[in-house]
């Protein structure tokens, strides 16, 4: 088992970032409840930097010579989820990599799809990396989700794209990352958008929410300046 004990999520006791210099909105919603789609508007409209922690984790698994990516392969391939640590790591470097870029550039924003998926990854995120703004929760019901994935993995070639591997999904959902919803909702940090209607007018559901609380897309702040 590679050393994740020495990985910054578990070492550091204090967060990297302040929420004054870092904006982190987490994206919650079951399989296939749309949350890619809405962080690619998103990301178009308001200027947020989109990372999908599945993204970062399936690009891990198959990087020449990366630690992790039996490890990773294993757990994807039985729909369970990645030791933390690892999942932390890899959101802080991407992190860091798009700071790094775009250094001089306006607060930085960022959409991080699919993350926490339990509740250990939110306080470890928070406690090591930065503390979220909110989460924003895609609610849509399983019978919808189940047929978007059996549609999408039609062509989509994702190895986790099958009925048994999305029923395991859909539970594992269910068990760990409602929890987390619940948490943030009692702290007044969940924004939930019903996500069962076409993805444009969820979208218009989503930017309402989000000037609720203060975040405007970027040609009306440029306009307000």
């Amino acid at each position: 088992m590679p050393a994740i004990e020495k990985l910054g999520a578990a070492t550091r006791t204090s967060s990297l970032w302040s929420p004054d210099d870092v904006t982190v909105i987490f994206v919650l919603g079951g399989p296939g409840a749309g949350k890619g789609t809405q962080c690619a508007k998103l990301v178009s409209d308001y200027g947020f930097r989109h990372l999908s922690a599945g993204d970062l984790l399936r690009e891990e698994q198959n990087r020449p010579g990366s630690e992790f990516g039996e490890m990773i392969k294993a757990y994807i391939k039985e729909g369970t989820i990645v030791p933390m640590e690892v999942t932390v790591q890899l959101l802080e470097n991407a992190m860091k990599a798009t700071m790094e870029k775009e250094k001089g550039n306006n607060k930085p924003m960022f959409l991080i799809d699919g993350f926490p998926r339990k509740l250990d990854q939110a306080h470890a995120f928070e406690r090591s990396v930065v503390p979220s703004r909110f989460t924003l929760f895609y609610d849509c019901p399983e019978n919808v989700m189940e047929e978007r994935l059996i549609n999408r993995g039609k062509t989509s070639g994702r190895a986790d794209d099958n009925m048994e591997s999305i029923r395991k999904r859909f539970r594992v959902f269910v068990e760990t990352s409602m929890p987390v919803v619940d948490e943030f909702e009692k702290q007044d940090k969940v924004v939930k958008v019903e996500a069962v209607k076409s993805p444009e007018e969820v979208y218009e559901e989503t930017k309402a929410k989000l000037k609720e609380r203060g975040i405007e897309p970027i040609h009306l702040v440029f306009v307000k300046n």
